[in-house]
């Protein structure tokens, strides 16, 4: 524990993406207008999927839960960092530093778990058709969407409750643009062996398994499709092409970010500035164009409220 005359941390100093001016310039017009293009798109797909009566498969439930978490994890570090841009010095409190770790790892871990329940109803879908309108029924989804967020709060409770039996008492400066386990748990003044070894297992290991296992129930699918001479198999196929698309663009960053010792590389704040600011807002946009009936009737709601 820290000694009683130690400086109790307050605030947290970011030392952001990167020193050069002229760099954080060029990064915060290029994520700026990525920001105002591809957000107002999750939430036209979120409205396309609530406003059209034929999409009311659990397939495009599911969507709309995904531009729903993305849009709202995009929210946690976007906004700020570009404001940092903008400031001489980039400075965040530490119960805001605890908050935004809170709401990253609690919208990442339910996105996680969402993309291992949306793997569920494809191999439902393909694999046990006749039971899939039994099991996948509207209170069945709704479960299902309950206990991803649940999942998501105590994977990220977990989180939180380790850093804050950490103590603080300086030196204060976060090596990146946001709060993050891996930079704040380095910043406290005590043995973090034991800490850093639960939060691999916490985020690392689940994420990888979590991942392997993604992988393992799609090539099932692909394998079950592949055999099927079904009018529906280019279908099936595009969309679980789809979702591993997604799933290495979602757990591919996490992976190497969290399953290794929580030592900087000069990569990492690379990887961390798409894990979270650019793919959230990608993934339901990938989906989108290459989902016809998706686009189809984004094409009459634009066309309705915009001829």
């Amino acid at each position: 524990m820290a000694s009683e005359n130690s400086t109790v941390v307050k605030e947290f100093i970011l030392l952001g993406l990167t020193q050069s001016r002229n760099i954080q310039l060029l990064v915060f017009g290029l994520i700026l207008v990525f920001y105002l293009i591809i957000l107002p798109g999750n939430f036209l797909i979120i409205l396309t999927i609530r406003s059209d009566p034929g999409l009311t498969a659990p397939l495009y439930f599911f969507l709309g839960n995904l531009a729903f978490l993305d849009a709202s994890y995009s929210f946690i570090v976007a906004p700020r960092m570009l404001v940092d841009f903008l400031s001489e010095q980039k400075v965040i409190s530490y119960r805001n530093c605890i908050a935004q770790l809170f709401f990253l790892h609690f919208l990442g871990g339910g996105e996680g778990l969402l993309l291992v329940v949306m793997a569920f109803d494809r191999y439902m879908a393909i694999c046990r058709p006749l039971h899939y309108s039994t099991l996948m029924s509207p209170r069945a989804c709704y479960a299902l969407l309950l206990a991803l967020w649940l999942g998501g709060f105590v994977h990220s409770i977990i989180q939180v409750a380790l850093i804050l039996r950490l103590p603080f008492c300086g030196p204060n400066q976060l090596d990146n643009f946001f709060c993050d386990v891996p930079q704040v748990i380095k910043l406290a003044c005590t043995d973090t062996f034991v800490v850093e070894l639960l939060m691999v297992f916490n985020s690392g290991l689940l994420t990888l398994l979590c991942f392997l296992g993604l992988l393992v129930s799609y090539a099932v699918i692909i394998c079950r499709v592949q055999r099927s001479c079904s009018e529906g198999k280019n279908k099936a196929l595009s969309t679980c092409t789809t979702h591993l698309i997604i799933i290495i663009i979602m757990f591919g960053p996490a992976i190497f970010i969290y399953t290794r010792p929580f030592r900087a590389l000069p990569v990492d704040k690379v990887v961390s500035l798409f894990h979270t600011v650019i793919f959230p807002l990608l993934n339901p946009v990938i989906y989108t164009l290459r989902n016809q009936e998706i686009k189809a009737s984004m094409r009459r709601l634009l066309n309705k409220h915009l001829a």
